[in-house]
């Protein structure tokens, strides 16, 4: 484990190991870099100390059950938006804790803008990542009689294009 650890107080350690039983990597990692960023800890430290704690408190962990992506579920959500539903689109992201993801997202109308639908985590791997999010998201779409976009289904790209009009996606996404 990282001897940064010992240089937290005993109320930061029991916040963060809080944070990490609950599967809260960021908010744990913000505790750690808060409390020894005055030593000169980078965020890639703190990072590491908490990726430490995952693995010293093991299967006490309580790791967050993933998204339901069948249709009625995501159907739900989408309806539980404040807008109407335009489009669904698939978005790479990622992080230290779990590598990359895909985020459904349901892009509105009036409110502009877009509501969370689900995350996928690669389980088995990127593609099956992927494809379990293409997949879920071409299904909520034809359900909501919408168009579907993933501008990078076979490449893990946080960049790539989010092609948008007034009303959702821009033809031919």
């Amino acid at each position: 484990m990282s001897g940064w650890w010992d240089y937290l107080e005993a109320s930061t350690r029991q916040e963060v190991d809080a944070d990490v039983l609950g599967d809260r990597p960021l908010m744990a990692v913000k505790a750690v870099w808060e409390a020894l960023r005055p030593l000169g800890v980078g965020l890639g430290e703190a990072e590491q100390v908490v990726y430490a704690r995952y693995e010293a408190l093991g299967d006490r962990v309580r790791y967050t059950p993933p998204d339901r992506l069948d249709t009625p579920a995501l159907a739900a959500r989408a309806a539980a938006l404040p807008g109407r539903v335009t489009a669904v689109e698939a978005l790479w992201d990622g992080d230290t804790f779990h590598d990359w993801f895909v985020v459904l997202v349901a892009v509105l109308d009036r409110p502009s803008g877009e509501g969370h639908l689900a995350t996928v985590r690669q389980g088995s791997g990127v593609a099956q990542a992927s494809a379990a999010a293409a997949e879920a998201g071409r299904a909520l779409a034809d359900h909501l009689g919408v168009p579907f976009h993933f501008a990078s289904p076979d490449v893990p790209d946080d960049t790539a294009p989010r092609p948008r009009t007034g009303e959702g996606l821009s033809e031919g996404s």
